[in-house]
């Protein structure tokens, strides 16, 4: 998914649901190291992803408790 796209998905979701979405993604990034350390993961370049999009989820949070 584009990063627009992936942002303007994350805009109409209600707070809820974002939280649920950092959750996850938090849980996924746990395992990503987990596999990384045990030279399990074959793209390293998906630690770096999740990170950013965990970040932008954070932002969309924060934007929407400021509008509130």
């Amino acid at each position: 998914m584009k990063t627009k796209d992936y942002l303007e998905d994350l805009k109409g979701k209600s707070s809820e649901d974002l939280q649920n979405d950092l959750v996850d993604a938090k849980k996924e990034l746990f395992n990503l190291r987990f596999q990384n350390a045990t030279n399990q993961l074959d793209n390293t370049a998906r630690i770096r992803e999740v990170r950013k999009n965990i970040a932008r989820i954070q932002t969309v949070i924060t934007l929407k408790a400021k509008e509130a």
